[in-house]
């Protein structure tokens, strides 16, 4: 994919990624408080339900806490770290931070990530993955397992108890 942007001016390049990079915080911090709007306001059944299922699963807790320990900082620095990014961006449209707060805050965050992407993160991305899985063909492997770990996973998930016993001691055991 590098070899794909070869001879690209680097600002464009990190120019396009910063714009990703804010995009994509926009898009979860609206989701995340679009959702919780709706699940404040109104019933919780279809696809409001499940909306509001993906915000307790997601980790979103991890983020919440994250933003109330260390405050608006978590923003940027969220951009900068891998598995935390969505928590943090989606826990603070579930805290209802005020748009132009969060929007200030989201701008060194994905300045830093552009910077490194338009320089040397892409590439050592792709040696990682080369190395994890080699040739092009293992790296759709990879992705297939993984998508098929994900599938099995849910699905283990929405199973009802089949042990009949629903007590919350029975849960916990």
């Amino acid at each position: 994919m590098v070899e794909r942007f070869a001879g690209w001016p680097v600002e464009l390049i990190f120019g396009a990624l910063f714009v990703i990079a804010m995009l994509r915080g926009q898009l979860v911090y609206w989701l995340a408080r679009s959702i919780t709007t709706v699940s404040l306001h109104g019933a919780r059944t279809g696809r409001r339900a499940r909306l509001a299922a993906w915000l307790d699963e997601s980790g979103v807790d991890h983020g919440a806490r994250l933003i109330r320990r260390i405050g608006l900082v978590a923003v940027p620095l969220c951009y900068v770290t891998v598995g935390l990014q969505s928590a943090v961006m989606a826990a603070a449209g579930i805290l209802r931070i005020e748009a132009w707060k969060y929007t200030l805050a989201t701008v060194p965050g994905a300045l830093a990530w552009a910077a490194i992407y338009s320089t040397i993160g892409w590439a050592l991305w792709e040696a990682a993955l080369l190395a994890v899985a080699g040739p092009p063909w293992g790296i759709a492997l990879l992705v297939a397992i993984l998508a098929l770990a994900v599938v099995l996973v849910r699905r283990a998930r929405r199973r009802p108890s089949t042990s009949g016993d629903t007590t919350p001691d029975a849960e916990a055991a």
